[in-house]
C-alpha cells in the first residue's frame, strides 16, 4: 500500500482507513476517519457513494466509485463495501491490499440514489454486492422514518449474504417494519420477472429502489412493470468503471469571442442559490460551473456515475451521452450536467 499525503486536486482529501473489516470471502468494507474539519464536507445521503483514487502500474491510478453502506444516522464513521470482480483491477487491489491505517485519497460523497422522504415505504432489491446503497438507505430509514420496508436480496447461495448478521438482528428490532425476503440461486433459481412479481405483488404502493448486475435489475424492471408500478417510483443505481481521472483539476476551455457572444444564459439553483451564467454552447454545464468556482457536484465527467444528475427547469439541452438515465428520467426532465449543452437561449436549471 502507498502511503497517500498530499491530494491530486483541489476537491479530494486524503482519509486513513480506521477498519479494514471482512464481509464475505470475497467482500470488505473499508471504514474511514473523518477529520473534525471535513465532517461537514463528507456529511452524506443515505444510498450515495464515494470515489476512490486506486494506484495503478499501468496508469498512474484508476477511480472507482463505491457505495456507502454506513448509515449518516446510526454509524459514526463512512464505510464502503467492496466486492471482488473477476477481471476487475479496482476491487481486487483494495481487497487484497488495503489494511488499517493506510490512506486512501477520496472525492467527496456523490450520488442521487437517496429518498426524498425515508418516512415513505420502501421496496428494497438488491443483488449480490448492490446490497450496499440499498443497507445504508435501510438502516437509515428504520433509524429516522416510520414507514414499512421490505428487502428482496439475491444471492448465489448463503456464504455470499454480505451483511447476513446485520440483517437478521434489525430484523429482530424491527419485527413490525422490517420484511427480509432472500433469493438464493441454489434453492429458487436465477431471478425471474414472475417469480420477483409474485414476491412482491402486496407491496406496489411502495417506491421501489434497486442496485445490483443489469440482468437482475431488467428482471426487477419487468417484474414492477408487470404489477402497474409507475417508473416514477422506481429508481435504479448503476455504476460503470471510470476511464478518466476525476482527481485532476481541469482547466477551463478557452472561449472564442464568437462562442461568447453566442452563448445562452442559465439560472442554476444549487444548494439554494440561484446563480445566472454565461453559458457558451460547446462546454457542458459542469465546465461552466467550475470555471466560475461553484462546487458543483460532479465525479466522472463521462456521463457514467449520475453525480451530476440535475433537473431542467425551463428550456431545452442536449446531451452528449445519456446511458445511464432512464426514458422516463429524461422525459421527466433529469439530464446530466457533464454531458448537457443548451439549445434555447435561456435555461433553468436545479441541483
Amino acid at each position: 500500500m502507498t502511503d497517500v499525503d498530499v491530494p491530486h486536486g483541489s476537491r479530494s482529501v486524503v482519509l486513513r482507513v480506521a477498519a479494514v473489516i471482512t464481509e464475505t470471502a470475497d467482500t470488505c468494507s473499508l471504514v474511514f476517519d473523518v477529520p473534525g474539519e471535513l465532517r461537514d464536507k463528507f456529511a452524506y445521503h443515505p444510498g450515495q457513494f464515494l470515489t476512490l483514487r486506486i494506484p495503478s502500474d499501468l496508469t498512474g491510478s484508476v477511480a472507482r466509485c463505491y457505495s456507502l453502506a454506513s448509515s449518516p444516522f446510526t454509524d459514526d464513521k463512512p464505510k464502503v463495501t467492496v466486492k471482488r470482480t473477476e477481471g476487475g483491477y479496482g476491487s481486487n487491489w483494495v481487497c487484497d491490499n488495503v489494511k488499517a491505517g493506510d490512506s486512501i485519497e477520496v472525492l467527496p460523497p456523490s450520488g442521487v440514489f437517496t429518498p426524498k422522504d425515508l418516512d415513505q415505504d420502501l421496496l428494497l432489491f438488491g443483488a449480490g454486492s448492490g446490497i450496499t446503497p440499498v443497507m445504508s438507505i435501510l438502516k437509515s430509514a428504520l433509524a429516522r422514518g416510520s414507514g414499512n420496508i421490505v428487502l428482496v436480496y439475491a444471492n448465489r447461495d448463503a456464504d455470499n449474504v454480505i451483511f447476513a448478521d446485520e440483517l437478521r438482528d434489525l430484523g429482530d428490532k424491527h419485527p413490525q417494519r422490517l420484511t427480509v425476503m432472500h433469493w438464493l440461486e441454489p434453492l429458487q433459481g436465477l431471478p425471474t420477472a414472475d417469480g420477483l412479481a409474485n414476491l412482491v405483488t402486496p407491496y406496489t404502493s411502495y417506491d421501489a429502489y434497486m442496485c445490483g448486475p443489469k440482468p437482475f435489475m431488467d428482471r426487477v424492471h419487468d417484474a414492477l412493470a408487470q404489477l402497474g408500478v409507475p417508473r416514477s417510483r422506481t429508481h435504479a443505481e448503476v455504476f460503470n468503471s471510470l476511464a478518466g481521472d476525476p482527481f485532476q483539476d481541469q482547466a477551463p476551455a478557452e472561449v472564442s469571442d464568437e462562442e461568447a457572444a453566442d452563448a445562452a444564459t442559465v439560472e442554476v439553483e444549487l444548494d439554494g442559490e440561484v446563480h445566472e451564467l454565461k453559458w457558451p454552447r460547446k462546454q457542458t454545464l459542469v465546465d461552466i460551473m467550475l470555471s466560475k468556482g461553484l462546487d458543483v457536484p460532479y465525479s466522472c465527467q463521462e456521463g457514467e456515475c449520475g453525480s451530476c444528475a440535475c433537473t431542467v427547469l425551463e428550456g431545452k439541452v442536449e446531451m452528449d451521452s445519456s446511458d445511464i438515465l432512464d426514458p422516463e428520467d429524461i422525459e421527466n426532465g433529469y439530464i446530466l450536467g457533464c454531458q448537457a449543452h443548451p439549445v434555447t437561449d435561456h435555461v433553468k436549471i436545479q441541483f
